[in-house]
């Protein structure tokens, strides 16, 4: 699920043009769809086809079409930073960190899992740690994810007001957002290494064909949003309160347990999923033809 790096291969700043162009391209289309997700995973009552409307559209529920499309664009500044920089990061930190798990812990991970299956628990490994590292990334987050459904939090102030007045709670939620992108990360690229290898018998995974790319990367994105989407609802939650609000996690969990009932931290995985599909292949592709592509002239 990154793009190929090594010695002869592509530069750092072909992959970071390439990785951060799919980036933006894949904010543009999808961001709407974030957004519809992010609400329902926020929303605390019951759903129907009657309250689906005000839910997802909120002020603009009885607005025209056109203006019910432009309302799921809140954030999108946030959303933007936020998301070029994460496809940067990922595509090209994950690499990094499997050359680093290769040269100092490979005959670890061969002597556990064999050749094979250690090749792909390497893979995995990476990704957990590149999702781990993501949480630098987590102010933007959270700024992207209040503008979407949490609005008035920030009551007219502008971004650099928010930082200095806010400072550490921008960070609020870092530990559910490790917690998530562990696993999540972990799935994500060992689902895919795994559907390459044992599905589809590529063992040089910088060779995959589009084909054989588009597979994988369904596959290890669906096993990646399933297993995260529990706390990811968790840590939509407490990153959508009011700055002031210091949202314990463990409340959470009770209270949506409890009011809400276990199913509810599944909320919001159906759009999710449906569009994971197409999203993944989307920027993979996207990074995977442009970074080539930049990488002859930088």
């Amino acid at each position: 699920m990154s793009p190929p790096i090594g010695k002869g291969k592509d530069s750092g700043t072909a992959r970071v043009l390439g990785s951060g162009t799919s980036g933006i391209a894949e904010l543009l289309i999808f961001h709407p769809v974030d957004t519809v997700a992010k609400r329902l995973m926020s929303n605390k009552a019951k759903v129907s086809l009657a309250t689906l409307n005000p839910i997802l559209f909120r002020d603009f529920a009885t607005a025209s079409i056109g203006k019910k499309f432009f309302s799921l664009f809140p954030g999108l500044g946030y959303a933007a930073g936020y998301k070029v920089a994460q496809r940067v990061y990922k595509f090209g930190g994950q690499p990094y960190f499997n050359d680093l798990i290769n040269q100092h812990f490979r005959d670890q991970f061969t002597g556990a899992f064999g050749e094979r299956k250690g090749k792909l628990m390497m893979q995995a490994a990476a990704g957990s740690l590149t999702g781990i590292g993501e949480v630098v990334l987590l102010p933007l987050d959270v700024l992207k994810i209040k503008r979407q459904v949490n609005p008035e939090a920030f009551r007219g102030r502008g971004i650099i007001r928010i930082i200095a007045e806010e400072k550490s709670a921008l960070y609020r939620g870092w530990g559910w957002t490790m917690a998530r992108n562990a696993p999540g990360s972990f799935a994500l690229f060992g689902a895919s290494a795994a559907t390459k290898d044992y599905v589809l018998g590529v063992t040089d995974y910088s060779k995959a064909t589009w084909t054989q790319n588009f597979i994988a990367s369904i596959a290890g994105a669906v096993a990646s949003i399933t297993v995260a989407a529990p706390l990811d609802t968790v840590k939509t939650r407490i990153q959508n309160a009011n700055f002031e609000n210091k949202v314990n996690g463990a409340v959470v969990i009770k209270d949506l347990i409890k009011n809400e009932g276990v199913t509810a931290f599944f909320k919001g995985l159906t759009p999710k999923i449906i569009v994971v599909g197409p999203k993944l292949v989307f920027s993979y592709t996207l990074a995977q033809s442009l970074i080539p592509l930049f990488g002859r002239y930088v």
